[in-house]
């Protein structure tokens, strides 16, 4: 019996401790497929929503990693680490307490790094230096630098904050523990955030918790846990026209016309001119046959989406 190959948008809640490719190696794994890609690493730190294309679905990815985020995270101030990170080796420990951090002062700090900034990325991150990681070169002991780019946080609030006695280097240190809630546009160091606030305030601060609760529309609240066999993984898969129309407003397209878009062809439709992107839909089976283009009424193809091949079963 032939089934349909798996095809499909899945969200997944990333453990602590686990890089985003070894998610998409379970993924390969619990689905049987080669052809699984993401929308944007999460570091092995973090936690939170993770977004897989499966199949021919791997083809939305270029259209979703662009979208915003949101995070929680926990922000120390006291000790500054190598990585912006608690998996980093501390580099400074001047340690702090409430009363000498004022929640003013603190606000201050935060409210420099909302709206549009300008960012560097901290040093141990995957961005290539002369097509070399830079974390590669940091733990090589090989000097980095990476030029800032202009990032939008367009909310960074403190939720709470608290007193903590951390161990550092076999030396008690005080700290200053704040949870914070941060939206921000794709490519955003949330650790930089971390590192910059604590340099404000002359701390130092690092990241020792970072959660993803949202990417665009999607909240970690749809996702499932990829390490628990008893979860239906293909049963969990978003299909690719219904994650197309949350994103992208659509046009209906009969069974002619959707062939012959999908062969390539212009073809007519009542929709306002734009560059898109527009899902195109065919009515016969609701299926995603392409994000599309409108010029002078016709639509003309970003990117087509073929029908996923059956597979033994």
């Amino acid at each position: 019996m032939l089934e349909s190959a798996p095809d499909g948008i899945l969200l997944v809640d990333k453990p602590q401790g686990i890089s985003s490719h070894r998610v998409v190696s379970i993924a390969r794994r619990r689905l049987g497929l080669k052809k699984v890609g993401h929308a944007g690493t999460l570091d092995p730190m973090a936690t939170g929503l993770l977004l897989l294309g499966i199949g021919p679905s791997t083809r939305l990815l270029t259209h979703l990693v662009g979208l915003g985020k949101t995070y929680t995270a926990t922000i120390r101030l006291g000790v500054s680490t190598d990585s912006d990170d608690a998996d980093g080796a501390p580099t400074t420990a001047v340690g702090t307490a409430s009363a000498d951090v004022s929640e003013e002062a603190v606000e201050r700090a935060v409210a420099a790094q909302r709206g549009v900034i300008s960012q560097v990325p901290s040093t141990v991150s995957a961005i290539k230096v002369d097509g070399r990681r830079a974390y590669d070169l940091a733990r090589k002991g090989e000097a980095v630098v990476l030029h800032s780019r202009t990032v939008t946080v367009s909310h960074f609030d403190v939720t709470g904050r608290g007193d903590r006695l951390v161990t550092v280097d076999g030396t008690d240190t005080a700290v200053v523990d704040l949870d914070v809630v941060v939206t921000c546009s794709s490519g955003t160091y949330v650790r930089a955030l971390a590192r910059d606030v604590g340099a404000a305030l002359g701390t130092g601060a690092h990241l020792t918790a970072l959660r993803r609760t949202e990417v665009g529309p999607f909240s970690v609240d749809d996702a499932i846990d990829l390490e628990d066999e008893s979860v239906d993984v293909r049963a969990a898969l978003a299909r690719p026209v219904d994650v197309a129309r949350t994103l992208f407003p659509s046009v209906p397209l009969d069974p002619a016309d959707a062939k012959d878009l999908a062969d390539g062809k212009r073809v007519a439709a009542d929709h306002p001119d734009t560059d898109g992107p527009v899902a195109a839909v065919a009515t016969e089976g609701d299926r995603l046959v392409g994000l599309v283009s409108v010029r002078r009424g016709l639509l003309r193809v970003i990117t087509n989406f073929p029908t996923a091949p059956g597979v033994g079963a």
